[in-house]
């Protein structure tokens, strides 16, 4: 029969696991940094826009703060006091408007950003560490690394359940939207344009994230020659790529490009091919480029191959805002959002 020593042997044994569970996490991160990630994480600070939708969308209670304050026409797609959430400001991206002092009064467990990898987004992610003694995960932001930096996200924050939940349906979304794409020839593949700003001037060079969504869907991005992030074009420019589709994000643009006599001679424009993404509460093309981009591949999709995107996009809108926003829009807000599509301005 077994002594007393080995019941004391049996626990301790048994309770190593539990430990160890409860121990700090050492994770390699997409920018190739090691972080030690708390064992339990309840407190998240998003450092920008992608990173607090992906946060929010796992577990809305753990995130802090949106970098900007919803507004009055963001506030209906959430559940009212995820609206209500504080704004924090960003901590990366242009016109940051956060410092390590804001970031300290949050008290986060974690900080997390989503977007690009390059050494400068790294550098920031070890200063503000070195400063905070807070953990800082830098996450790969591209199409097609959102379900391993959703899966990634979910283990740092301990909701690895429902973090699969997300990455399997972006998963499943880009397989089926690459799939279409390929069975359209290079020269079938329209010219695209992104006009950003009130004159549509400032555009994504080749390989911007601001521009995956035409790019991944195999537009041929006009700007795309020369490879960058954002840029500044001029009217000229624009008339000399004569883009057969545009895709803008600017409801100003949008609404006085039809009247312009200069962009009239343009094949987008002359063809009603000018398109304004939905932007509710999120953008769909871009502002953020995160995730929320998931469902704008369905709609440039039906843009440019409307005989392979034949989607319900109502449908489409529902689930993507039911599992990302947690909480699906009313028919009035799918009205809103959906009306433009497939519509030419009159």
């Amino acid at each position: 029969m077994p002594g007393r020593g080995f019941s004391i042997l049996i626990a301790v044994v048994l309770l190593v696991p539990a430990a160890f569970a409860q121990a700090p996490r050492e994770m390699l991160d997409a920018a190739g940094r090691y972080v030690v990630v708390p064992a339990k994480v309840e407190r998240v600070y998003a450092a920008g826009a992608p990173a607090g939708i992906l946060v929010f969308a796992i577990n809305p209670d753990k995130l802090l703060g949106w970098t900007r304050a919803m507004r009055a026409d963001e506030t209906p797609f959430f559940p009212d006091k995820y609206a209500r959430l504080p704004e924090l400001g960003r901590l990366t991206g242009r016109g940051d408007t956060a410092n390590v002092e804001v970031l300290l009064r949050a008290r986060p467990d974690l900080v997390v950003d989503v977007g690009a990898t390059a050494p400068v987004f790294a550098s920031l992610a070890d200063r503000v560490q070195q400063q905070t003694r807070l953990p800082y995960l830098l996450l790969d932001g591209r199409f097609e690394a959102i379900p391993e930096t959703l899966r990634a996200l979910g283990r740092a924050m301990g909701d690895e359940a429902a973090a699969q939940r997300l990455a399997d349906y972006c998963e499943r979304a880009i397989a089926e939207v690459a799939a279409r794409v390929a069975q359209v020839p290079p020269e079938r593949r329209p010219r695209a344009y992104y006009g950003r700003g009130p004159q549509g001037l400032q555009t994504a060079l080749g390989g911007s994230i601001n521009a995956q969504v035409m790019e991944f869907l195999g537009a041929r991005n006009v700007a795309g020659s020369v490879r960058g992030g954002l840029a500044q074009a001029s009217l000229e420019q624009v008339l000399a790529w004569d883009p057969e589709v545009i895709f803008t994000n600017d409801p100003n643009f949008y609404r006085e490009v039809w009247g312009d006599a200069r962009w009239g001679a343009i094949a987008a424009v002359r063809a009603r091919r000018v398109h304004l993404s939905p932007h509710l509460p999120f953008g769909w093309f871009d502002f953020p480029p995160g995730a929320n981009r998931i469902i704008g591949l369905y709609w440039a999709g039906q843009i440019l191959y409307p005989a392979l995107f034949r989607d319900d996009l109502r449908s489409k809108t529902a689930e993507f805002y039911r599992l990302f926003y947690h909480q699906e829009p009313s028919a009035a807000q799918l009205d809103a959002l959906l009306g433009e599509v497939g519509v030419l301005p009159r």
